[in-house]
């Protein structure tokens, strides 16, 4: 399994932006399908985006949608998650994860993680 490494967390005020980053280590991203979930306190994991290896299929979260981006770059085995116009909602532990399947977006469907950044949005 590919081992993930996501930074970028931090404290931003509402409004505010931050880019997540998720390197993969220890072998490439290979084909697999990369996406961001997270976790609020007290709350379910859920899915926010995900992306494909050529970067043609993209899904986001509908509470994300037209505030949040991902992209991948292949080469430096990374994915982004920039997201824009912050709100306190968005407060979570942000986590990237690996998929060999191309559609789906469960926590089941995603074979490999990272251990999480905080983003904390202040009102």
């Amino acid at each position: 399994q590919v081992q993930l490494v996501e930074s970028g967390g931090g404290l931003v005020q509402a409004g505010g932006s931050l880019r997540l980053s998720c390197v993969a280590s220890g072998r490439t991203f290979g084909s697999d399908r990369v996406g961001w979930f997270r976790q609020a306190p007290g709350k379910d994991r859920m899915f926010v985006a995900s992306i494909t290896w050529s970067g043609r299929s993209i899904s986001y979260a509908n509470s994300t949608k037209g505030r949040f981006s991902i992209s991948r770059d292949n080469a430096k085995n990374t994915v982004y998650l920039q997201m824009n116009t912050l709100k306190p909602e968005d407060t979570a532990v942000y986590y990237c994860a690996a998929s060999p399947l191309q559609v789906g977006v469960r926590q089941s469907d995603f074979l490999s993680w990272g251990r999480g950044t905080q983003v904390t949005v202040s009102s």
